[in-house]
């Protein structure tokens, strides 16, 4: 069994890209500086970002299903990245020092089961949940502040 982990397209976030804070705001949109790393995890190219970078703090719709688990939620885009992530059979940087939320859907985009995996054990954790033949996609949530990170397919 393999998987595959991808970064969130930009293409819906260019349109934010340069402009100024007032007008991000008019979006709900918030632009911050990286303070601290590991902090301020970009979802397109699944890293964490460097100090003194410009990141978009946005809304991002992650589960776009028509049942209760519709969800959307806080996210970090790296101003101006262009390059999705892409990680097959391994984990991506911003996975190895966190604690996560695994949560396995259905097709009918329905929870079927969840698990909380500690640093480092992000692969095994997505590798458990695949067992199961009803999942067929995971999605990961930092633990910690709860917001997104990523999509996990079957590859």
């Amino acid at each position: 069994m393999t998987y595959r982990i991808k970064g969130i397209d930009p293409a819906p976030y260019r349109h934010l890209f340069g402009l100024s804070d007032a007008e991000l705001a008019d979006h709900g949109v918030v632009r911050m500086t990286v303070t601290e790393k590991p902090s301020f995890p970009c979802r397109v190219s699944l890293t964490d970002r460097d100090l003194g970078e410009s990141v978009l703090l946005l809304n991002h719709v992650s589960h776009d299903v028509a049942n209760p688990y519709r969800a959307s939620h806080a996210i970090f885009v790296t101003e101006g990245e262009e390059e999705q992530g892409d990680y097959v059979d391994q984990v991506p940087p911003v996975f190895e020092p966190r604690v996560l939320s695994l949560r396995g859907f259905d097709k009918d985009g329905m929870m079927a089961d969840a698990i909380l995996t500690q640093p480092g054990e992000a692969d095994a954790g997505i590798r458990k949940l695949f067992e199961n033949p009803a999942i067929e996609t995971i999605h990961a949530h930092n633990a910690g502040r709860g917001c997104f990170s990523a999509k996990i397919e079957r590859n």
